[in-house]
């Protein structure tokens, strides 16, 4: 594989900075009034560089000023990278207690959120993107942050949204380090390729951790069908895993900055999400 991290008119900081997005994705242009803005008191941000594959992976981190060290929330990007609305999940973990990392998991591929087409995203990037590199780039994520002292092994949980949903499930059956998982309207079935071997729906059996799926109910691009196949196979897995679906919640209701955002379903699932974290065994740390 040939290494596009750091190219040699970049220095070290000018590479991370161009990797994560500063504001929003240029294809979900205009923002939303209903976008939610998290401030930045008594947490922590920053970008960081980690060593991945002999990459250097580029990743967005939050967490509190004090009491480390966290449990680990690893937060998977929507197709459109990590644009603000990422960022400010990760925030939003940080405020809670949590260390909340979002790596660019397409930086090899290429910047999306400089992409104005949804479709040239999907068919030039996201589509080239082997599901066995983002795995590995994730495991090194969590031995940068035990490496580090930001996390301690055995507290890992994560969260994703569309694309970074079925990466949930993925790594949920992944890594035996993983303690629960929550998948945002991530895709559960398709077409088996050399990139994308499995779905979430094959590796229901494999889970090392229970995930709490949240669906909508009127997604376009995840049938109600697909959600129960899903539904019904975790009935026999080892961990108690759910699906909650929202049954008036478009695709991306959790999308503040969209016309998809739906502010019920969203609360909701955000306490849920809470919820399953402390319930697995993620009790965030005390500010």
């Amino acid at each position: 594989m040939t290494s596009n991290a750091e190219p040699p008119h970049f220095n070290r900081r000018q590479f991370l900075a161009a990797s994560i997005a500063t504001g929003f994705a240029l294809a979900v242009q205009p923002i939303s009034a209903t976008v939610v803005s998290t401030n930045k008191s008594s947490i922590v941000e920053r970008t960081v560089g980690i060593s991945a594959s002999g990459d250097t992976l580029p990743a967005y981190v939050a967490y509190p000023e004090s009491n480390g060290p966290w449990p680990l929330i690893l937060v998977v990007q929507e197709i459109f990278g990590v644009h603000e609305h990422i960022k400010d999940v990760c925030r939003r973990l940080a405020k809670l207690g949590y260390l909340a990392i979002a790596p660019a998991l397409y930086f090899r591929q290429g910047d999306v959120s400089k992409i104005e087409d949804i479709n040239e995203i999907l068919s030039t990037v996201v589509s080239k993107v082997p599901d066995a590199q983002v795995l590995s780039d994730l495991d090194a994520v969590v031995a940068w942050s035990e490496a580090n002292g930001l996390s301690a092994k055995g507290k890992l949980g994560i969260t994703g949204f569309c694309w970074g949903g079925r990466i949930t499930w993925l790594y949920a059956a992944h890594n035996p380090d993983v303690k629960a998982g929550v998948a945002w309207y991530g895709r559960l079935e398709g077409k088996q390729t050399a990139l994308q071997p499995l779905h979430p729906i094959d590796v229901v059996s494999a889970l090392k951790a229970p995930v709490l799926g949240l669906y909508g109910g009127a997604d376009q691009g995840i049938p109600l069908e697909s959600v129960e196949r899903v539904r019904a196979k975790l009935a026999n897995s080892r961990y108690a895993s759910e699906i909650v679906v929202y049954p008036e919640a478009p695709h991306a209701f959790f999308a503040d900055y969209r016309p998809s955002y739906r502010k019920l379903a969203a609360d909701d699932g955000w306490l849920k999400l809470q919820d399953w974290f402390i319930k697995n065994g993620l009790s965030p740390n005390k500010l």
